[in-house]
């Protein structure tokens, strides 16, 4: 019995033939996410733009009802709820948005809280109120700004690692591949408005991590050929390494979306924006390690015949025993 093979033995598809176009069209996608970030601005959370948070607990059922307390507190009129579970199945938080004006007028976030506390005892009769915390805006604001920071952080050190490890074409390339995808994620929040909170930066992360993972394979194989083909034009050389590296690219891909799309269309509500960010990073994580990380390196003129490979102790070893012999 024969294995199915997504991708056939000795494909030989020339990626790199339209690395322009492809180039100028991922440019003017960054730029066009950029420009709605600045110009629409980002939906944020209650993490980052402050709120209260109603702690609830449901005593004579197992479990909270989430979907009949959504409802419940929606239907109030201070926008969408953010409901999780909170210690015990039967246990949780309400996040909320503070109400326009209530920086001026502290009388509004309490008003906003004691409406909703008594929406919900008057739908649920064994729901107890066990405590409502306020997040100001300060401290939700210091909590978006290290947020991006460990974006950043976590980019700037995956270049130097590269940079380390290969050359520092490598990691210019590597770190240029990451800001396209962050970028096209940021512009997918700006344009839908889907809310944006810490669920949001860590898919970003998550996101980083695919998309270095992906990236490295390429590389790996990319230094292994200027190894072995040192005559070989760079163009040909760098879609002979995206060619050997794209089945067990397809094949990852591919496993991860089939859990993710499960996500999408049967998960709950409250992840909807961490699987949506995720899902879109596959595909931009993927592109981008064919279409952004690798083209560049024949732009900062890299090629087989300047490259000097890093010596292992391996490779050493067998230098010298010829050498010896």
């Amino acid at each position: 019995m024969k294995l199915l093979k997504l991708v056939p033995d000795n494909t030989n598809i020339r990626f790199l033939r339209w690395r322009v176009p492809f180039y100028v069209i991922s440019l003017i996608l960054i730029a066009a996410s950029w420009g709605m970030v600045l110009t629409k601005g980002l939906n944020l959370g209650v993490d980052f733009v402050g709120g209260q948070m109603i702690r609830v607990t449901f005593q004579s059922t197992p479990a909270a009802p989430v979907a009949e307390l959504r409802e419940t507190v929606g239907k109030l009129g201070y926008g969408e709820p953010i409901i999780q579970q909170f210690g015990k199945p039967n246990e949780v938080s309400i996040r909320m948005k503070l109400p326009e004006g209530s920086a001026q007028n502290a009388d509004l976030a309490d008003q906003m809280a004691r409406k909703i506390t008594a929406a919900i005892k008057a739908d649920h009769a064994d729901a107890r109120i066990d405590g409502v915390d306020s997040v100001s805006g300060k401290v939700s604001g210091e909590l978006f700004k290290t947020g991006m920071q460990a974006l950043l952080a976590a980019m700037a050190a995956i270049s130097i690692y590269i940079w380390v490890r290969f050359e520092w074409q490598f990691g210019v390339g590597a770190m240029f591949s990451l800001i396209h995808d962050v970028s096209l994620t940021l512009g997918l929040f700006a344009i839908t408005q889907m809310e944006f909170d810490l669920n949001i930066v860590a898919a970003l992360l998550t996101l980083i991590g695919y998309s270095l993972n992906d990236t490295i394979v390429v590389y790996d194989r990319i230094r292994e050929n200027m190894k072995k083909f040192r005559k070989m034009p760079m163009p040909e050389l760098l879609d002979l390494s995206v060619n050997e590296t794209l089945s067990r690219t397809i094949v990852t891909s591919l496993s991860v979306l089939i859990t993710l799309l499960a996500l999408l269309l049967l998960g709950p509500n409250v992840i909807f924006g961490f699987t949506a960010a995720i899902t879109l990073g596959i595909f931009v994580g993927t592109y981008s390690s064919v279409y952004m990380a690798a083209p560049i390196l024949i732009w900062l003129k890299v090629n087989p015949t300047s490259f000097v490979p890093t010596e292992t102790d391996v490779e050493r070893q067998e230098r010298l025993t010829r050498e010896g012999a």
